[in-house]
């Protein structure tokens, strides 16, 4: 696994240098979201009996750790493929599997980072309760890698930096900021209600909030059962487009 352990040095090195970008930025945005939500609704808004604020909290640092993941792994190959640099990386005898673990760990951690960055800073507004640690662990790990590996296939398809933009802001963007980051999906009418269980990132959020306040809108197994799938689903597409090298050796 030497060659995993360079290219995740080499992709952790990466963002980590312009860390004021890649972490603080992120991080920023989270704190601004908070700041205006939270003084426009706290008084008028409870969700499942948790005031506004820390109901909110942990939607915004498990929003920020997933945007964040996708960001990561996306920008880091097309960047790659638009300056030709992506032939270091395949020319040596490294693997398509450490290829893929090497840019989602990446992705992953770097999610993790903002996601701790942002519940360090908000939870100066109201601190959430940890009722199920494990449950918040493993829905941030999962959800990140999640997003790494949709990362790397939007990555894969995009041959300029606009349609790698339009990937993020016509699909990731939408699926992110509608997945009950600021409500709880039962305050939506029934259709919308309806429509939200076929997001995959409201179950990462919906999982990812029962860890704090014990709470949810669906139970979070069947939360675990859906965004486990999708791990596997999209990573084994993942998996089998850097096997074939498409738009990578061509």
């Amino acid at each position: 696994m030497i060659g995993f352990r360079t290219l995740l040095y080499k992709e952790t090195l990466r963002f980590w240098k312009v860390s004021f970008q890649t972490v603080a930025a992120p991080v920023l945005t989270a704190l601004l979201y908070l700041m205006i939500f939270s003084h426009v609704l706290e008084s008028h808004v409870q969700v499942h009996g948790v005031a506004y604020t820390a109901f909110l909290i942990p939607g915004l640092v498990m929003m920020s750790a997933l945007q964040n993941a996708f960001a990561n792994s996306s920008s880091s190959l097309i960047q790659s493929k638009v300056t030709g640099s992506v032939v270091f990386v395949l020319l040596p005898p490294i693997s398509y599997i450490e290829f893929f673990l090497a840019y989602v760990a990446a992705a992953v951690l770097r999610g993790l980072m903002v996601g701790v960055g942002v519940f360090l800073v908000t939870s100066w507004f109201a601190l959430p309760m940890f009722v199920a640690p494990v449950w918040i662990l493993v829905f941030v790990v999962l959800g990140a890698g999640l997003m790494g590996a949709l990362g790397l296939v939007a990555g894969i398809w995009a041959d300029k930096f606009d349609q790698l933009a339009a990937f993020q802001n016509f699909l990731i963007m939408p699926l992110t900021m509608l997945s009950g980051v600021f409500y709880s999906i039962h305050s939506l009418p029934a259709f919308w209600q309806h429509v939200s269980r076929f997001n995959p990132v409201f179950y990462m959020i919906d999982g990812f909030r029962f860890g704090f306040f014990g709470v949810s809108d669906v139970a979070p197994e069947t939360s675990l059962l859906v965004v486990g799938t999708s791990f596997v689903v999209v990573s084994a597409a993942t998996l089998a487009l850097l096997r074939s090298g498409y738009k990578l050796r061509s």
